[in-house]
Formats: structure tokens, C-alpha cells, sequence
């Protein structure tokens, strides 16, 4: 009676004891569960004709904030066709969803990995530029696959942060392919052969194999708690409070905007992004807790970008480019640009906030 009575006292404690361990093995199975589910997911491809219409009107929007710039007066022909330009992929191929579809903060299901992590940032990318195989603004149809590379989790238990890799590979369409899309309208099969064949047809193992893409981008996007505070560095990956990080050279260059909501709201439009975080000054105070519209994280890169080619020789092209996003940036407050040349092909390139933080940092390799 007694060893019965003294087994009854100790299954609490054996029970709270190994609490925390079958919490952390579910915590783990369900991101192992996630990460799963997240990189097999199909995601629909993004047909889209390439015609010089929507960089003409990126141009038009970035001239009024760049140095020594003349708004273009008429559109590019698509014969002789121009080349896309560097950063102009990022306006191209955007999902197209109607709006029942999107989330509430209106931003892509396809990405998101569904609650609790309902805040998204844009914690970074890469991009590298196939300049053997560039796309062309012929008015010719293109094609991106979009798939999920990883899902990382860091934080400790109810402050997790969710990092989702997305790869974008950017490329002309096929002639079957094209020919396929008429008859993918009216037939569901058809529509996920087409979706296969893309998919085939532009995978490679390798995240830096071109294969036939002209562009491949890495797009890292950070999904939060709602409850995350938003001074949190999206690419801290611990859930503590960053520190200013100040600029490591000296810039040889630099240029300051005051970003108001006509840039974003066009950039918006461009990019068919409708996050409220850009959009909606009250959205941003009360469900978001920042002070103003936040500055796009893709148009810092667009500057940044803009900026450097001004600064390259006739001849030189950017290769590849890393970028972190490490602050928020907001509408109504200076942004400065600036870019140093650190070795033979490279250059450091990042984005300051008004106290002179560094907001993001990117490396460029310039062919």
C-alpha cells in the first residue's frame, strides 16, 4: 500500500518533469511537419508578356527621386528590343490573384505558412543576372517558377520566427508552353500538366544553376507572431531588440530621398503588392505597432541598384547581388543610399535611416 501510495505522489513530478521535453518534440515535429509541407508545396507558374510598358513606367516613377535623371519621354520599342533592366525583374511576374484570395494584410497565400506567423517582413535576397541569356522587352511571353528552397525556425518557444526561401526563376516561355496556355483555360488537367511542365522544365537542384532562366532571385521573407514587437530586426533571428549597426566604409558615393506615399504607393501598383504595411498609416500604428507606412524592402534594392549603375564604366554589368534587410525604413523619413568599391568586381552597397544606421547591406559582384 505504501509503494503504491509513493507511486501515486511521484507520477506529477515524472509528468511536469518531462513536460518540457514532449513540448519541445511536438514544437519539433510541427516544424519538421511544416518545412515539409512548405517545400513541396506547387506553386502556380506566373505567365506574363514582357513588354517595355512596365519598366517605362518604373523609369517614370524613379526619376524624380534619382540624381541627373530625365523622366523617358517615349516608350522603348520591342524591335530593336532593350534589355530588361537591372532591378526592373522585380515588377514583372508578380502574382495575380483576385482579391478574395489574398490574406487580410493583403498579401500571397502561396507564401505564408498560416498562423500564428500572420506578420511577414522581407528579411533579404539574392539575385543573379544570366548575362549570356538576358531577357529581352521584345513583348515575347515569360514565365517565372516560384519555389519554396527551405523553412528555417529560430527563436525560443512563443517567440519563433519563421524564415521561408523562396526561389524565382525567370525565363521565356516555350513555344509549347504557350501554345498549352489557350487550352489550360477551359480544362483543369491541362491547367496542371502546364504547371508540371514549367515546374520540370526550370527546376535544378542547384540554387545556382541557371538552367534556361535569365534571372534567378532569392526572396528570404520572415513570418512573426502578431505579438512580435516592431523594432525587432527581421534578420536577427533571435527575437531580441537590435542595435543601430553603423556603416563598416566609407561611402564613395551617395544620394538622400524623402520617400512620400506617392513612391509607394506606385511601387505598390508596379509590383501588385497590396501589404497593407505600405499602404495604410492606420493599418501600420495599430495592428502592425510602426509609426508610419514602412519603405519597401525591394525598392531599397531598386536604389541601391539604380545608384550603382550610375557609378560603373560603360561596359561593366552587376552580376550577382546579396542584400539583408536589418531595419525598417518609413515613408516621410530620409533614406540614404550609398556604395563603396571594395576589391576588383565588388562593391559594398547599403541603405542608412535618419540617424545613420544601417537599415540594409548588400554585396554586388559586377561582371
Amino acid at each position: 500500500m505504501a509503494t503504491t501510495t509513493r507511486m501515486l505522489r511521484l507520477r506529477p513530478l515524472l509528468t511536469r518533469h518531462n513536460a518540457p521535453i514532449q513540448c519541445l518534440r511536438r514544437q519539433q515535429s510541427t516544424f519538421a511537419d511544416l518545412q515539409h509541407s512548405m517545400t513541396t508545396r506547387k506553386i502556380a507558374p506566373i505567365f506574363e508578356d514582357l513588354s517595355p510598358q512596365t519598366s517605362h513606367r518604373l523609369a517614370i516613377t524613379l526619376a524624380d527621386y534619382l540624381p541627373r535623371t530625365t523622366p523617358p519621354s517615349t516608350l522603348a520599342p520591342t524591335d530593336p528590343a532593350q534589355i530588361l533592366p537591372i532591378p526592373h525583374h522585380l515588377i514583372y511576374f508578380e502574382p495575380t490573384k483576385p482579391s478574395s484570395e489574398m490574406l487580410p494584410d493583403g498579401t500571397n497565400p502561396d507564401q505564408s505558412p498560416g498562423p500564428p506567423f500572420t506578420r511577414r517582413m522581407w528579411a533579404g535576397g539574392r539575385v543573379l543576372y544570366n548575362q549570356e541569356a538576358p531577357l529581352t522587352l521584345s513583348g515575347q511571353r515569360g514565365v517565372c517558377a516560384e519555389f519554396i528552397r527551405n523553412v528555417d525556425v529560430k527563436g525560443k518557444e512563443g517567440e519563433e520566427k519563421l524564415f521561408v526561401r523562396i526561389e524565382r526563376r525567370l525565363a521565356l516561355a516555350s513555344k509549347d508552353e504557350v501554345e498549352q496556355q489557350a487550352a489550360a483555360a477551359n480544362s483543369e488537367q491541362e491547367k496542371l500538366d502546364l504547371h508540371h511542365r514549367v515546374r520540370q522544365r526550370l527546376w535544378r537542384d542547384s540554387d545556382t544553376d541557371f538552367g534556361p532562366a535569365s534571372v534567378l532571385e532569392t526572396r528570404n521573407i520572415v513570418f512573426l507572431h502578431p505579438s512580435a514587437a516592431p523594432s525587432q530586426a527581421p534578420a536577427d533571428g533571435v527575437g531580441k531588440k537590435s542595435k543601430i549597426l553603423r556603416p563598416t566604409h566609407k561611402p564613395t558615393w551617395s544620394h538622400t530621398i524623402l520617400p512620400d506615399p506617392k513612391l509607394l504607393f506606385r511601387f505598390s501598383a508596379l509590383t501588385f503588392n497590396a501589404h497593407a504595411i505600405h499602404l495604410d498609416p492606420v493599418y501600420c500604428r495599430e495592428v502592425e505597432g510602426h509609426r508610419e507606412r514602412l519603405f519597401h524592402g525591394p525598392l531599397s534594392f531598386v536604389f541601391m541598384m539604380e545608384m550603382l549603375k550610375k557609378q560603373l564604366p560603360s561596359g561593366k554589368g552587376i552580376k550577382s547581388v546579396e542584400y539583408r534587410n536589418l531595419a525598417p525604413l518609413y515613408c516621410g523619413e530620409e533614406v540614404k543610399f550609398c556604395g563603396t568599391e571594395t576589391g576588383d568586381g565588388k562593391w559594398e552597397v547599403w541603405t542608412e535611416t535618419p540617424d545613420g544606421g544601417v537599415a540594409v547591406k548588400g554585396s554586388v559582384v559586377v561582371a
